[in-house]
């Protein structure tokens, strides 16, 4: 095994681990099925296996609501991608994405004490994801959805959403706005400015900025500026997806056309969610007391210490430095309260109520280099999967 050192930042610093430190904590895997009860007299294994179980069977069988009393089902998360559009790795196939996915659900362990089941499929074809996740679903009681490549990634919610009886959340787009919506609610309370009167620019009109770009609308943002590959998203504008084009009607009140400079003049807030590269300049041309979330990982749109020159608050995606933006504040609270509460869907009041949630924790300690609260933060999860479950209406 090479014992090449990587440079990885960890909680605010930077600190050294070998490769070979890495793979060995990835031996055979990072996760495994405990027993609730040991199986160690010939009693107990008459109770949990035949005949025992055949009387909780029969009883299932004739009512399917005892399933969610006597199985695992109703606390089962499954976690769901194809392998198209993996952390910065791009499409790695569903055996490399594997990983990813184990570590996803040793998150929902740790932070909200959720057992969850990661599945890898070996397919891209939307009408074979959907279906696939329809049979399994006496196995699981939600269904997170990771690293699955846009357009391809809102067809496959909306229709799992229509066709399960179960909460279902893309993360990568919602998780990343709920995080980013309570980031923006800490900085706005920072510079002393209101959420309604930003002028928010939002670079990538994939899965998570447009997801931002809607929760932020949900939350009363009135003016938000969308930015993909080709400049500014605008009615008119050949050549739109139809998630683009919904887009370009619900944003851009003042009709902007062209690129990103023509976006950041005056704007108060950036948020970048694409690998574009920002120029310091136009930072500089932003509006005073501005907030710049630079998101992409490992490499920010902009180094962060440049954009401070310009820009009140300043936060990334990143460990080292401060303000970091990162899914783990929502997505176990999110799963754990809408279980909870026995929500059927994950509503966007739901989304805007765990937003709140993360902003309360960190609120008495606002700072600008403290908008929103530590990833280990443990009062966090269960502030948030508190909120959910009240925004459920269960």
């Amino acid at each position: 095994m090479s014992q090449a050192v990587r440079d990885i930042p960890l909680s605010g610093s930077r600190i050294d681990l070998s490769d070979e430190e890495i793979f060995a904590a990835h031996l055979g895997g990072k996760l495994s099925v405990a027993l609730n009860a040991a199986l160690d007299t010939e009693r107990a294994l008459s109770i949990a296996y035949t005949p025992g179980v055949a009387q909780v069977s029969r009883a299932i069988a004739a009512d399917h609501t005892l399933a969610a009393r006597y199985t695992w089902a109703s606390r089962m998360v499954a976690v769901v991608s194809d392998g198209t559009s993996v952390l910065g790795l791009g499409d790695i196939g569903p055996a490399a994405s594997l990983p990813v996915m184990e570590g996803k659900s040793a998150l929902f362990k740790a932070f909200a004490d959720l057992d969850s089941i990661p599945i890898v499929l070996d397919t891209k074809d939307t009408d074979e994801i959907v279906e696939t996740l329809v049979r399994l679903r006496p196995t699981f009681g939600a269904v997170n959805l990771e690293d699955i490549s846009a357009p391809r990634c809102f067809e496959i919610e909306r229709r799992l959403i229509e066709a399960l009886d179960c909460p279902v959340m893309h993360d990568d787009q919602h998780g990343t706005a709920i995080v980013v919506l309570a980031a923006l609610m800490g900085a706005a309370k920072v510079v002393k400015r209101e959420m309604a009167s930003l002028r928010v620019v939002v670079s990538g009109a994939g899965a998570a900025g447009v997801a931002c770009a809607k929760i932020l609308m949900a939350a009363g943002v009135n003016d938000i500026t969308l930015l993909d590959s080709h400049g500014i998203v605008h009615k008119g504008r050949e050549s739109l997806n139809a998630y683009k084009t919904e887009m370009a009607e619900l944003s851009n009140p003042r009709g902007l056309t062209g690129g990103i400079a023509e976006a950041l003049e005056g704007a108060d807030v950036f948020l970048g969610l694409s690998a574009g590269v920002v120029p310091a300049d136009l930072i500089a041309s932003m509006a005073p007391d501005s907030i710049v979330f630079a998101l992409s990982n490992p490499d920010p749109e902009i180094d962060p210490d440049e954009a401070g020159r310009y820009a009140a608050v300043v936060a990334t995606g990143r460990s080292d430095f401060p303000n970091q933006i990162n899914n783990v504040l929502a997505f176990p609270g999110v799963f754990r309260g809408a279980l909870d509460a026995g929500a059927r869907r994950i509503t966007e009041r739901m989304k805007v109520a765990a937003a709140e949630a993360i902003f309360s924790v960190v609120e008495d300690d606002l700072a600008a280099d403290r908008i929103v609260p530590s990833v280990l933060d443990p009062r966090v999860s269960p502030a948030v999967a508190q909120a959910v479950a009240s925004a459920s209406g269960g």
